[in-house]
């Protein structure tokens, strides 16, 4: 049976490398799609929770993976030799920035190299982990054809850009639309046949740069306009003008304007590392991608801002932030999730411990906290005006704002959770 047959008939085996906020998500979406799947990934501590049928990630219910196990459509594992009875192979692996914020895809490599190991004729090969444009061809490519076969003619090679938000309760990745490139049209028709198998709309684009190009589109346009808004904040707080108001006022426009929010600094995994991929290949060509950077260095600004600010209110109370009692509400990089990737907190935090403020912090959804592996003491929602200030850094739902602006003495408010503004203790953005 060919693969295209083997894919229609779902008796494809797929591997998914990489059990992350990508990898997960998709490898239950395949297995519920009646797919026979391996999760593959180096934390055996991962793969022994998905076999047990629990999910540490809040995209994914437990039920859904127990179900695919128990219905064998589920497997994790960190035994790699899954990938020779594999007939899809999708890398779904973390392709972060280094401290220079150039592109580290070490990690990338390493699992194409594996690939390679074990790649065999009539076998897909998809990348969905975020790179610049040309990674496919140029390093991935290349890697797997040191074995004498050919894409296009043996195997089939593709990219299709990861679409995950976590925590979104309205967009999940069935109805987020898939785009595809392949570097032959075969490729691209096997892999937009595969994940139309489960996602509600497959966009397929003449090349695997075009795909590569588009998801770096996509944040580079989210990184300029949050830090364009970022800096109307700072300059709207020299001025006295309530940046929240102006922007619920800008939106009223029903045609031309888009709002963006302000706050301490971009996180995740998407928004605040993509982007550089961009800037740093751009250089390849002698052009300088400035909005990037600029956008970059605005952002970077963010958490020192909210130090300041922290530093102003505390003053209004005669008090130093040396000594002082600090509880920092939420510690993820957005509301309603555990991912603290690139968060803010990191850098604000460390800050404050610099400059001597005692630090705790309250989060519903990180157990455990640390910068620059200083363990940060967790603690309840309770006693708040034991605290000499409140941060906001993550507006967490189902909890009363307005109440703790009642009741602590001091609030920084990052997020304009607090809406009223008849709060003297309370300081926005």
């Amino acid at each position: 049976m060919d693969l295209e047959k083997k894919i229609k008939t779902k008796k494809a085996t797929i591997t998914i490398m990489g059990m992350g906020y990508v990898g997960l998500p998709l490898a239950c979406g395949f297995a519920s799609a009646g797919f026979k799947i391996f999760g593959l990934d180096n934390n055996s501590q991962k793969t022994k929770k998905i076999n047990q049928g629990i999910s540490y990630i809040e995209d994914v219910k437990n039920n859904e993976i127990k179900t695919n196990i128990k219905n064998k459509r589920l497997f994790a594992t960190t035994d790699e030799s899954v990938l020779k009875k594999s007939d899809i192979i999708i890398i779904c692996v973390p392709t972060p920035l280094d401290e220079y914020k150039q592109p580290d895809i070490s990690l990338l490599k390493e699992s194409v190299n594996t690939v390679k190991k074990f790649l065999k004729k009539e076998q897909l090969i998809i990348l969905e982990s975020t790179t610049y444009p040309g990674t496919t061809q140029e390093i991935v490519l290349p890697i797997l054809e040191k074995n004498g076969l050919k894409e296009g003619k043996d195997f089939f090679l593709v990219f299709s850009p990861e679409r995950v938000d976590p925590g979104n309760k309205k967009y999940k990745v069935k109805n987020i639309p898939k785009v595809v490139g392949g570097i032959s049209k075969k490729g691209t028709n096997l892999a937009c046949l595969t994940y139309a198998s489960f996602i509600d709309k497959i966009v397929p684009v003449s090349s695997p740069k075009v795909a590569e190009m588009s998801k770096l589109l996509e944040n580079t346009f989210r990184i300029v306009n949050i830090s364009m808004i970022d800096e109307m904040a700072l300059l709207c707080g020299k001025m006295n003008i309530d940046i929240w108001e102006v922007i619920e006022a800008a939106k009223t426009k029903p045609y031309g304007f888009m709002p963006f929010y302000p706050g301490p600094g971009i996180g995740g995994h998407c928004i605040s590392i993509d982007p550089f991929y961009l800037s740093w290949k751009a250089k390849e060509y002698n052009f300088y991608a400035r909005f990037i950077e600029l956008a970059g260095q605005i952002n970077s600004q963010m958490p020192h801002f909210v130090v300041t600010k922290i530093i102003f209110a505390l003053n209004k109370n005669k008090k130093s932030l040396n000594g002082s009692k600090i509880l920092i509400w939420g510690v993820s990089y957005k509301k309603d999730i555990s991912d603290t990737r690139e968060s803010a907190a990191y850098s604000v935090i460390e800050d404050l411990i610099k400059k001597r403020a005692k630090i705790e912090y309250f989060d519903p959804f990180v157990k455990k906290f640390k910068v620059k592996n200083k363990k940060i003491k967790r603690v309840s929602d309770k006693n708040l005006q034991t605290y000499d200030c409140i941060v906001i850094l993550a507006d967490h739902s189902d909890f009363d704002y307005e109440k703790i602006a009642q009741k602590a003495k001091l609030v920084v408010d990052t997020r304009n959770a607090i809406k009223s503004r008849k709060y003297k203790n309370v300081f926005h953005l």
